[in-house]
């Protein structure tokens, strides 16, 4: 079995300021947070502490874990956005 460095899924936001007509197109990449609760899956891009302390397991946006092969089948199985990409093998 392999291990995997999983990075979660972000989305592009912008413009980085308003304040500058320059940064009216630079976007900035937010991650996005998976939360496992008895097995299942969701998406959430601003959880509240609540359904993190709720939560079996956490993967918060924009960090780096590291997660089996088991592991990595359930993730894109789950349908939140998750695909090979997020993986590289360690």
């Amino acid at each position: 079995m392999a291990d995997w460095t999983f990075r979660t899924p972000s989305v592009d936001e912008g413009p980085a300021s308003w304040s500058n007509p320059l940064f009216y197109r630079i976007k900035l990449a937010r991650g996005i947070t998976i939360l496992e609760t008895l097995g299942a899956y969701r998406a959430l891009r601003f959880p509240t502490q609540d359904e993190i302390a709720a939560a079996t397991t956490t993967y918060m946006g924009g960090h780096e874990y590291t997660v089996s092969d088991d592991t990595k089948a359930a993730l894109i199985a789950a349908g939140v956005g998750v695909t090979d990409a997020n993986f590289t093998a360690q």
